[in-house]
């Protein structure tokens, strides 16, 4: 039986499960999957070199899938900024009603996507800066607790607690993300956000078979426990979990030096394109790579369409369990 909730009926989609914007990662074979599985696939924008280069991948993704799908725009500190505008232009012309935004100052973007009639998640780490967006007009937040892969801002606060405050506070529907791999994660999600919430999950999805990363890549992640995870960029206050290899125990030394460390320090180490290599060539050690604390929850590499349903059912259980307690009112 199909759990219906606003999210599921505003995306239109069969299940409250989205597929996070990866960088190198949410490509068009993975996001098809996800959107015929029942969920939201979204191709990540700034993967692609260029606008035009995105508008290739969105046509890519349609002819794989007739089912929605949305793009990531992230927008990050940077010397030479992305065609921020132009990726959302590309995207916007060629038909695409779902985006999901992240990074600072958004406002701008989501002001560009309202205008032409689209539906926008935005991704937030604190309960303020939700507030922040739902102001803005977003329909959408999506809720990183401090599990999370990638950027899980500099307040440190888990997803039990997060997502309680945002079932207290918000007043629009918005998504569980950061330590979600199984269905007793999904279920817990639920369970914090009744019928307004749904989850969003990246890593997982990553340890999957249409997943574009090497094969060795998804074998290490199956291999690995929550405490193969590392924060870089601390000192930075830009912190980002990340895989715990040689090269991220490299940057959190240089951190730790007397004094601290600026980025010119890290530069290198950390360049994306380093982080791409790793998951084409298959080497783990060879770049910076994000993981979720989660991967101490994956034990396997499912087809999308498997790994849903597995999560549907596995839900549905969990459910059906709790129904089945018996609470004793006090005398």
């Amino acid at each position: 039986m199909p759990i219906v909730t606003s999210i599921t009926k505003l995306l239109n989609i069969r299940v409250q499960l989205n597929e996070g914007g990866m960088q190198w990662v949410g490509l068009p074979r993975l996001v098809a999957a996800v959107s015929d599985a029942g969920g939201l696939g979204i191709l990540t924008a700034l993967t692609q070199p260029n606008p035009d280069a995105l508008r290739n991948a969105i046509k890519e993704t349609r002819a794989l899938t007739s089912k929605p799908f949305g793009v990531n725009i992230t927008l990050l500190p940077s010397i030479n900024p992305p065609d921020y505008a132009g990726y959302a232009r590309a995207a916007v012309e060629e038909g695409v009603k779902i985006f999901e935004t992240a990074g600072h100052s958004p406002g701008e973007l989501i002001k560009y996507f309202k205008t032409n009639g689209c539906i926008v998640i935005h991704k937030c780490t604190t309960i303020r800066h939700a507030k922040s967006a739902a102001k803005h007009g977003v329909d959408v937040l999506s809720i990183d607790g401090f599990e999370c892969a990638g950027h899980p801002g500099e307040e440190d606060i888990g997803g039990l607690v997060l997502l309680a405050r945002a079932a207290k506070e918000l007043k629009i529907p918005y998504l569980a993300s950061g330590g979600i791999a199984d269905a007793r994660g999904f279920a817990a999600a639920l369970a914090l956000g009744a019928s307004l919430t749904s989850v969003h999950v990246g890593t997982r999805f990553m340890c999957t078979v249409e997943s574009p990363i090497h094969q060795k890549i998804k074998e290490k992640i199956v291999a690995s426990t929550e405490q193969d995870t590392v924060h870089i960029f601390r000192t930075l206050n830009n912190t980002a979990r990340v895989f715990k290899n040689k090269v991220s125990m490299e940057v959190v030394s240089i951190e730790r030096r007397p004094g601290g460390a600026k980025f010119e320090d890290v530069r290198e180490l950390v360049s994306g394109q380093r982080g791409r290599v790793v998951y084409e060539k298959g080497d783990p050690d060879y770049g910076i790579w994000s993981a979720g604390i989660c991967i101490g929850l994956i034990n396997d590499i499912p087809t999308c369409e498997d790994l849903v349903l597995s999560l549907e059912k596995g839900v549905e259980e969990i459910i059906s369990d709790m129904n089945t307690i018996v609470v004793k009112a006090k005398l």
